[in-house]
């Protein structure tokens, strides 16, 4: 993943209406296949990734909770043109790990409108819209603001409906990783059995 797609995904775990465990998601962040073995040789640089991507969820996670969201976004260099898109992508690849769970934001009052608005970027990211060119053009000219406000709108309904809990579990422990704790590269192995 490029990190704007990674932005984005880290995003959409966070305000998925249902909590995605780790050694789920950090498969899809390492892309590979169902083996779930870190591209890297050295143990202690999966242990240096895990850190990364756990401090950057735990900032969006405030950032989301502060109503603040900052996402990191590539521009064009040629015309100075934020490329939003890979971003959507990103979102879009936490949505498919629990498709079912966001099918049916549709169907909440508080959800219906802020989804709707998602949906229709994410189709047209990925050039699925049926919208004509110039609503396409229309939208394209305030994604970010429309992105932003509808993520935005998503966490503050996920929050609400989890009550009292922490709407954002914590990712990856920052600390020393025991060896009977799951191993922190996503793998569901024991770390002494993995990386250590």
């Amino acid at each position: 993943m490029l990190l704007t797609e990674l932005d984005g995904f880290l995003t959409g775990l966070l305000v998925c209406p249902e909590a995605v465990p780790s050694h789920e998601w950090m498969t899809v962040i390492w892309g590979t296949e169902a083996d779930g073995i870190p591209p890297f040789e050295d143990p202690v640089d999966v242990q240096w990734f895990s850190n990364a991507v756990a401090a950057r969820r735990n900032e969006i996670a405030r950032d989301l909770d502060r109503s603040k969201l900052q996402p990191i976004l590539d521009i064009d260099e040629r015309d100075g043109e934020i490329l939003w898109e890979y971003w959507v992508d990103g979102f879009g690849e936490a949505i498919a790990l629990r498709p079912e769970t966001w099918d049916a934001l549709a169907d909440s009052p508080e959800s219906a409108a802020p989804w709707s608005r998602l949906a229709r970027l994410i189709a047209i990211a990925r050039n699925e819209s049926e919208l004509d060119s110039v609503e396409v053009n229309a939208l394209e000219g305030q994604a970010m603001t429309e992105l932003i406000d509808a993520v935005q709108l998503l966490y503050t309904a996920r929050t609400r409906l989890l009550g009292a809990q922490s709407p954002t579990p914590p990712a990856t422990m920052l600390t020393k990783v025991g060896r009977n704790d799951r191993c922190p590269c996503g793998s569901g192995k024991k770390y002494k059995r993995c990386c250590d």
